[in-house]
C-alpha cells in the first residue's frame, strides 16, 4: 500500500517545471538544467573538480560510478584529457551490472553490458598516462560482489554519481513487488549488494527505452550495490535527462514521503543530495493539461 494518496500524487504532479526550484514543500535540494548536452558538460566538470580536490590534498577520491546518463562520458574524458588530470588515484565501485536469466554475464556485445560500455566510453579515451589504474576498477559481478560491498563499507566514498530508474531505483534497487516478501522501510535502507530478479516494469521500461518494446531482449536479472552501499558516500548526485518515464519518480522525490515504493525519496535523510533533470525530465503532463479531469 502506498504511504500517500492519490490526491497528494495527482497535486505534485500538477506543479509547474518553473515551480519546482523555490516550491515550499521541497524536501530535497533540486537543481534544473536545459538539455542533456548542458546536463553533461555539468556533470563532467562536477566530477572533475571533486577528483581535483583530492589530487590536491594528495589523497584518492573513492566514487561510485554509473553506466548512465551517457550524456557526461565524453565532456569528462575530454576535460581530462585537456586539463591533464590525474585519475590515478580515482578508486571507481561500478554500481551494478545486467545479468541473464541464469545470473551470468552478458555477451561482450550486448548493449547493455555495463562493463564494455565503460570501458569504451569511460576509460579508454583516456590518454593512458593519465588513466584510472586497473587496480583501482572494481567491477560488480555475479562473483565478487560481496568483497566489494565489504569494501565500500570499509572505505571512505566521496561521492555516489547516478540516475534514477522509472520507480526511482538508484542502481538497480527497485521497488521490491514480489506479493510474499514484502520489505520494511528499514530493511530496504539497509539493503546491500546482491544479485535478483528485475521487476516486470524495469524490464518493459528498458524495452520501450532500447529495442522497440521488445522486452524478449532485456536481461532479466542484475547484481547491484544496496541502499547503504549507494547512501553511503559523502555526497549523492543523481541526474536525468531521459524524460518522460522518470517524471514522476522525481516529483515523488520531491515532495513525497520516503517511502520503499519509490527508493530515490529515502535521498531526504542524506546530509548532502541534489538531484539534477532536464526541463524534460522535471516536466509532467498534469502540469500542461489543466483541463483534464481525472476524477480526482
Amino acid at each position: 500500500m502506498a504511504d500517500y494518496t492519490r490526491s497528494e500524487l495527482y497535486q505534485w504532479c500538477k506543479i509547474p517545471c518553473n515551480d519546482l526550484l523555490t516550491h515550499p514543500d521541497r524536501k530535497i535540494p533540486f537543481r534544473l538544467v536545459k538539455d542533456s548536452t548542458e546536463m553533461g558538460a555539468l556533470m563532467a566538470r562536477e566530477l572533475v573538480d571533486e577528483i581535483l580536490t583530492h589530487n590536491e590534498r594528495g589523497e584518492p577520491t573513492r566514487a561510485i560510478l554509473p553506466c548512465g546518463p551517457t550524456c557526461w562520458y565524453q565532456p569528462f574524458t575530454d576535460l581530462v584529457n585537456k586539463e591533464s588530470v590525474s585519475l590515478k588515484g580515482l578508486v571507481v565501485f561500478h554500481m551494478d551490472e545486467c545479468l541473464d536469466w541464469q545470473g551470468k554475464l552478458l555477451p561482450d556485445g550486448h548493449p547493455l553490458n555495463f562493463k564494455q560500455y565503460m570501458l569504451e566510453h569511460f576509460y579508454r579515451p583516456v590518454t593512458p598516462e593519465l588513466a584510472v589504474l586497473e587496480t583501482n576498477r572494481h567491477w560488480l559481478l555475479p562473483t565478487n560482489y560481496e568483497n566489494v560491498s565489504a569494501l565500500i563499507l570499509s572505505s571512505k566514498i566521496d561521492i555516489t554519481l547516478g540516475g534514477w530508474g522509472q520507480d526511482g531505483h538508484i542502481a538497480y534497487n527497485q521497488a521490491r513487488r514480489q506479493t510474499y516478501s514484502q520489505l520494511s522501510l528499514a530493511e530496504f535502507r539497509n539493503s546491500t549488494a546482491r544479485i535478483q530478479e528485475n521487476n516486470p516494469d524495469t524490464v518493459l521500461a528498458l524495452a520501450h527505452r532500447n529495442f522497440g518494446a521488445a522486452y524478449q531482449f532485456v536481461p532479466p536479472m542484475s547484481v547491484t550495490l544496496g541502499i547503504k552501499e549507494c547512501l553511503s558516500a559523502s555526497k549523492i548526485r543523481l541526474w536525468s535527462d531521459t524524460g518522460a518515464w522518470k517524471q514522476t519518480a522525481l516529483r515523488v522525490a520531491l515532495f513525497g514521503p520516503v517511502t520503499p515504493e519509490y527508493p530515490i525519496t529515502l535521498l531526504q535523510g542524506h546530509p548532502d543530495a541534489l538531484l539534477t533533470a532536464t526541463v524534460a525530465t522535471a516536466s509532467h503532463p498534469l502540469s500542461e493539461h489543466p483541463e483534464w479531469d481525472l476524477g480526482i
